[in-house]
């Protein structure tokens, strides 16, 4: 009975300090994301001797970014990997690469990246998250059953948008738009439905979840950039012993940098696979382009009026766009 009990004690210590970090996401399972997740797991596993793991929930089991948020502040999850907009609530600068009609190509994201990547994520982390790098979501673009050049053509359709998203809500009033709000899991059927006929996202997301297969066009008009990441509460991070904490950061940066790179080079190659599966690209006249740009910028400055984007962000990276494009010129 004694050698028993000793040997329970034994064991005590390893059982306290295993810790299984719970991440949900609306990435589908076998994507490239989730499979680079969870090989970080298993590495992270590896190099802690078992003490730290994790346990990924891909395709948005665990339900919509604010039920995850739920989830995540009663213990029952620990983090999650989603568009930076989720994040908003917490930091709301986190969408600043989020501005719409802000940037002409990826050369603009990438010199606005390099300065306020490290910004976005020190925010996060002095406002409760951990995060550990970003990841390129692409162009979001307006896919519909109806062609798109302009925003009166907009208004005529049934557009989805995200629920929980107050940004995106603001800018579509702004826009004048009267939006179909659902969770992203209801999407699919609601185009199959007719419940909703136009959405905005990048090509990835549409092939990945099958929407484009509604729809028949897509606006050559970059509406915004769109980014994801993986966060984790602070307060279940600061759990972890010190050593496991620097390995979870380690290993997850090395992770997140090459999913940035390959999300990278699938984004850009998306754009010509929609295409290629039969949607007509629509092309707005050089008018509709400007009247699209009046109203983004009336709804990016309506957003920091309200306190969902501060100024000094938002000049920040009008200053480096501006550089930029005079050293491009």
């Amino acid at each position: 009975m004694l050698r028993i009990s000793v040997a329970v004690l034994a064991l005590m210590p390893v059982l306290a300090f295993a810790t299984t970090l719970k991440i949900s996401t609306l990435y589908p399972d076998g994507t490239a994301v989730v499979k680079a997740l969870k090989q970080a797991g298993d590495t992270i596993e590896q190099e802690t001797d078992g003490r730290v793991s994790l346990k990924i929930y891909p395709g948005g089991v665990m339900g919509d970014d604010r039920a995850v948020q739920r989830k995540i502040r009663v213990g029952q999850l620990h983090g999650q990997m989603a568009q930076g907009g989720a994040f908003a609530g917490a930091y709301a600068d986190s969408q600043i690469l989020n501005v719409p009609l802000t940037f002409n190509n990826y050369a603009e994201v990438d010199a606005a990246r390099a300065e306020l990547d490290p910004l976005i994520q020190q925010g996060l982390e002095d406002n409760g998250w951990v995060s550990f790098g970003l990841v390129d979501g692409g162009f979001a673009y307006i896919m519909s059953a109806n062609p798109v050049r302009s925003l009166d053509d907009l208004r005529d359709q049934k557009l989805w948008l995200p629920s929980g998203d107050s940004a995106s809500a603001n800018a579509a009033d702004t826009l004048g738009l009267s939006p179909i709000v659902l969770n992203i899991g209801s999407v699919l059927t609601s185009l199959q439905t007719g419940a909703v006929n136009a959405f905005a996202a990048p090509p990835v997301a549409a092939l990945t979840l099958q929407w484009y297969s509604r729809v028949d066009y897509v606006t050559d008009l970059p509406l915004l950039y769109t980014y994801g990441l993986l966060a984790i509460h602070k307060r279940h991070f600061d759990r972890l012993a010190e050593d496991d904490r620097a390995v979870v950061r380690r290993v997850l940066e090395s992770a997140f940098d090459t999913i940035d790179r390959d999300s990278r080079e699938q984004n850009k190659d998306a754009f010509q696979a929609v295409r290629n599966q039969g949607l007509e690209l629509v092309k707005p006249s050089d008018e509709q382009r400007a009247e699209w740009k009046r109203y983004a910028d009336k709804a990016t400055n309506e957003l920091v009026e309200e306190g969902e984007l501060s100024r000094d962000m938002l000049d920040r990276l009008h200053r480096i766009l501006e550089a930029h494009r005079d050293t491009a010129e």
